[in-house]
């Protein structure tokens, strides 16, 4: 958000020291120089402030949708040689739910987020996810899905109908539709089950198969999330 619009004033702390987690055996994390990557302050917020920072933000959303462009250029400015996110969003590539406006209209270097279509962490979105919390200090990790998801939906018809997509496409559905299979025949809407479904299992997956995630979970560093957006009433709902 920008400076004349935010309350909020976030501080800053020492780069977070990565030797204590055991990220990587006998060298620098991912064979990044860490002077050149990521020497310098990261945020001093911890997973439960960034947590009501993003539920205040939404809220203001919901009650008075606005998009603020007051000092932009100085915030621009401000962040040309480093950046200080406070919460990492993996969301959907729906062009109606971009996470730094939904979140209040959050300006630049505020978010480190990931999109993909159905949100799901594949091999890049992981690297992604893995650098914001470990390279960038990033404490709180959400996965948000929304409602009427697409890719969700399409996995829902390989469940239900058997059906094929054709080029990548395929393959991108394939991911979700372990999701899909697990709330088929629970009651209530079918393709909003898988969308909380996935989002839960995405959540899993990231806090338990990334060593980097679950080291930093385990020492009280990071915290996961699942969140779903509503399309109709603006609201995000936290599901863990």
């Amino acid at each position: 958000m920008c400076e004349i619009c935010s309350q909020r004033t976030m501080g800053r702390r020492r780069f977070l020291a990565l030797a204590g987690f055991g990220l990587a055996a006998g060298g620098a994390l991912f064979g990044i120089d860490q002077a050149a990557a990521a020497h310098g302050p990261t945020t001093s917020a911890n997973a439960d402030q960034a947590l009501a920072n993003l539920k205040s933000g939404n809220a203001k959303y919901v009650k008075s949708p606005q998009v603020c462009a007051a000092d932009l250029a100085r915030r621009r400015t401000a962040v040309t040689t480093s950046q200080t996110p406070w919460a990492t969003i993996l969301g959907c590539a729906d062009s109606r739910v971009p996470p730094e406006l939904l979140f209040g209209g959050l300006g630049v270097g505020e978010l480190f987020v990931a999109r993909n279509a159905g949100n799901t962490a594949d091999t890049a979105t992981m690297g992604t996810i893995e650098y914001g919390a470990a390279v960038l200090g990033v404490p709180l990790i959400v996965m948000l899905g929304h409602e009427r998801c697409g890719a969700v939906a399409a996995a829902c018809d390989v469940v239900s109908k058997q059906a094929t997509f054709p080029g990548s496409i395929g393959p991108m559905v394939e991911a979700i539709v372990p999701a899909a299979r697990a709330v088929k025949d629970q009651p209530g809407d079918f393709v909003d089950n898988a969308v909380r479904e996935n989002a839960r299992r995405t959540a899993a997956q990231v806090a338990v198969q990334s060593r980097i995630v679950a080291d930093l979970v385990a020492a009280g560093k990071v915290k996961v999330l699942a969140a779903r957006y509503d399309l109709d009433t603006g609201k995000v709902e936290y599901l863990s």
